[in-house]
């Protein structure tokens, strides 16, 4: 791959913004497109057009239950990891009120989490934000002594969105469950799912968002897990589809290549997680070597064998010192190279990262933050020809702001 350093673009596209958003794949395409042209019935209809639509509805909740090792009747389809997390959340609330109002969660969550957190704030229940430490962990100290009589809810994410930090939900999950079965533990799983294993009963959890744009499906279809007899106060009212928990008629393309995309990221899984690990350190390990540079959360996988704890391995964030975020992103995309400086849902109302802060980042790093999130098709190629362009960058870009120009 030739790379021009000056304003021209690579040869070749480098996405490095999986964590944002992933390229669809083709044969999710060509599902939904079957399902849009030939197969599109209305799921509720009587005739056998509707009984063709809901079949594609039927195999993609197989797919993702046999995939999740859960019963098929405990999956509820939806717009998204937003939708699914208000619905968990608020949901779960507001329908276990009378046990108690008091929930937890942590100071790193992403938006759709935290956000329904503070409505709830505001309709008179109290809430815990945990601490975590440096590298991203939440302090299951904390959590211990934050547990009470009347907690209903507890919610903690598999992966931070923003440095890619492992929580350690086994143990979270123990704690959770020693202090009360009937306590509800909630997972956020939108970074984790297809890139870390995440088994509800295993790790006790009761209720699991996901969201299919993440890992290669398509954009505005995602599901909620909901533990059978955990109860839920549903947020959308209407025909009582899927079993009264969210009306409305199903998206059965979105649904479909959904199904598509979790059976094809989940075939040869170990071995695909593997290689990306095998990637991400080669990556980091080379972005340790250039001047000026601070990975955020773990730099490295602790170990080879645990995966349930340390970096994700699609998920890179980096500090430049003395280079704004915006501007090296900027400078990256010139050259084909496409990156975040952060969240992608908080993209259009820049803010200073309330996860940065919370694990310690110098105020100096704070606005000078990049993340870079891999996906399995991502090459070894690609990410040497991406520290090629930031080698030969970071250096004039240091001079220019020194120069006073900015």
């Amino acid at each position: 791959m030739e790379i021009n350093l000056g304003h021209s673009a690579v040869t070749k596209e480098i996405y490095l913004d999986n964590a944002a958003t992933t390229r669809v794949y083709p044969s999710v395409c060509e599902k939904m497109v079957e399902v849009m042209s030939k197969d599109y019935g209305n799921p509720s209809s009587l005739h056998m057009k509707g009984f063709t639509a809901e079949q594609y509805v039927k195999e993609a909740r197989k797919t993702i239950a046999s995939v999740l090792k859960v019963d098929e009747k405990e999956i509820v389809f939806t717009s998204g990891g937003t939708e699914s997390n208000n619905m968990a959340i608020i949901g779960a609330a507001m329908a276990n009120q009378r046990r108690g109002k008091h929930l937890i969660t942590t100071s790193i969550e992403h938006a759709s989490v935290y956000n329904p957190f503070i409505w709830l704030e505001d309709q008179g229940f109290e809430v815990t934000y945990l601490p975590v430490d440096h590298h991203g962990v939440v302090s299951l100290d904390a959590l211990e002594k934050a547990l009470r009589d009347d907690t209903i809810l507890v919610s903690v994410m598999a992966v931070n969105n923003e440095i890619g930090t492992v929580q350690p939900l086994d143990d979270i999950g123990a704690i959770i469950k020693k202090k009360s079965p009937e306590i509800l533990f909630h997972v956020d799983a939108i970074q984790g799912f297809g890139k870390i294993e995440i088994y509800p009963s295993k790790l006790r959890i009761d209720l699991m968002s996901v969201s299919g744009h993440k890992l290669h499906g398509p954009k505005g279809i995602g599901f909620l897990y909901i533990k059978n007899k955990v109860k839920v106060r549903p947020l959308i009212l209407g025909g009582g589809q899927q079993k009264d928990m969210r009306s409305g008629t199903e998206n059965v393309p979105g649904i479909a290549g959904l199904g598509e995309a979790v059976q094809r990221v989940f075939e040869n899984f170990t071995e695909k997680q593997r290689k990306l690990y095998g990637l991400r350190e080669q990556f980091v390990n080379r972005l340790e070597q250039m001047d000026g540079v601070r990975i955020n959360g773990f730099a490295h996988q602790i170990s080879e064998v645990n995966l349930h704890q340390g970096p994700a391995p699609h998920v890179v964030s980096v500090s430049f010192e003395n280079i704004r975020a915006e501007v090296l992103l900027h400078a990256l995309e010139e050259r084909g190279i496409y990156v975040s400086s952060g969240s992608a849902c908080s993209s259009n109302h820049p803010a200073i990262s309330g996860t940065l802060k919370a694990i310690g980042v110098e105020k100096k790093y704070l606005d000078a933050t990049i993340r870079f999130s891999l996906c399995y098709d991502t090459t070894e190629e690609e990410l040497n020809a991406c520290c090629e362009v930031l080698e030969a960058l970071l250096p004039m870009l240091r001079r220019f702001t020194r120069g006073g120009r900015k």
